[in-house]
């Protein structure tokens, strides 16, 4: 019962440092703000730590606070996460699977695997979390998702040891080219090389598409300079219909969305591509919606290519 007791102390905690203050946590929960009070006061006798600087307004968490709720947030996700899948074990609850991914997946290869996954397991709840690779491995590693598609190459950050992956497709970049640019008129593939003295389009300092573009470019002995940039791929083709550059896009990006006014063309072989992976925590629970999730993925995409250039 004690540590039952601490675990709902842990999680009013937990409210209090993402709603911001007692009042908010209060109104969140359902409870009183004197009962919100009481239970971070129990944690700290029980710590013999002050958990919340209740000398400022709006009240904030101590540094201890601030480490307890950030574990105290990842222990309740495997609670629960423990709860839903004893629940399914035993028939009690539907089951239920979280898969984020980021953008042009879900606008390419994903809504078909969700249609076969759902003719196959119809009583399953699905949830899709759209977002970018910064943010998927935190939510799988805080158990907020069972499963994410994410890409690979070694010039971005090396994939936690700690994930179950596997290998769905390699996606090659490809050119993007102004209609009546002079690359626009062949049909061969393209050499990174040829791009040198041309005037690029690119991604934000952040934006880890463009990071494997510009690595690519750096082993062809050039550094891209873009003229304009943007994490938006659309807008990325829009600029370069209108004249301005270049681009080196994903197959994916390319296959999603191609903006009239534009030539796509193949590159040749050593040009940027990365690997697309589905991935999830090596420790959690086998899940058969999960696992039958990964092989419904791997199913449609070993057929699946990104759209082939036009010339």
């Amino acid at each position: 019962m004690e540590l039952i007791a601490h675990l709902r102390s842990v999680r009013v905690l937990c409210t209090v440092d993402s709603a911001g203050s007692f009042t908010a946590a209060a109104r969140a929960l359902g409870l009183t703000q004197s009962a919100v009070s009481q239970h971070v006061a129990t944690l700290e006798r029980h710590l013999g730590l002050t958990l919340v600087d209740r000398a400022i307004r709006p009240s904030a968490l101590t540094e201890a606070g601030h480490a307890l709720a950030w574990h105290g947030r990842a222990l309740l996700a495997r609670l629960e996460q423990a709860e839903q899948e004893l629940e399914e074990v035993v028939g009690r609850r539907a089951g239920r699977l979280r898969l984020g991914s980021f953008p042009t997946a879900l606008s390419t290869f994903v809504p078909p695997a969700l249609a076969r996954f759902r003719d196959q397991r119809p009583g399953v709840r699905l949830t899709i979390v759209d977002d970018h690779m910064q943010e998927l491995l935190p939510r799988l590693h805080d158990r907020e998702l069972d499963l994410a598609i994410v890409f690979d190459h070694p010039s971005l950050a090396a994939l936690q040891d700690d994930l179950e992956r596997v290998t769905l497709f390699e996606d090659p970049y490809r050119l993007v080219v102004p209609e009546r640019h002079r690359l626009a008129e062949g049909r061969g593939p393209v050499d990174l090389a040829a791009l040198r003295h041309e005037t690029w389009i690119g991604g934000t300092a952040r934006s880890s598409w463009f990071r494997i573009v510009r690595e690519s470019c750096r082993a062809a002995g050039f550094e891209p300079e873009p003229a304009f940039s943007s994490d938006d791929y659309r807008a990325v083709q829009a600029f370069v219909a209108a004249g301005l550059g270049v681009a080196v896009l994903p197959g994916l990006a390319v296959a999603a969305a191609q903006v009239a006014g534009t030539c796509v063309r193949r590159l040749r072989q050593g040009g940027p591509s990365r690997r697309v992976l589905a991935v999830r925590p090596s420790d959690a629970f086998p899940s058969p919606a999960t696992s039958l999730m990964v092989e419904t993925l791997a199913q449609v995409t070993s057929s699946f290519r990104a759209r082939p250039a036009r010339r």
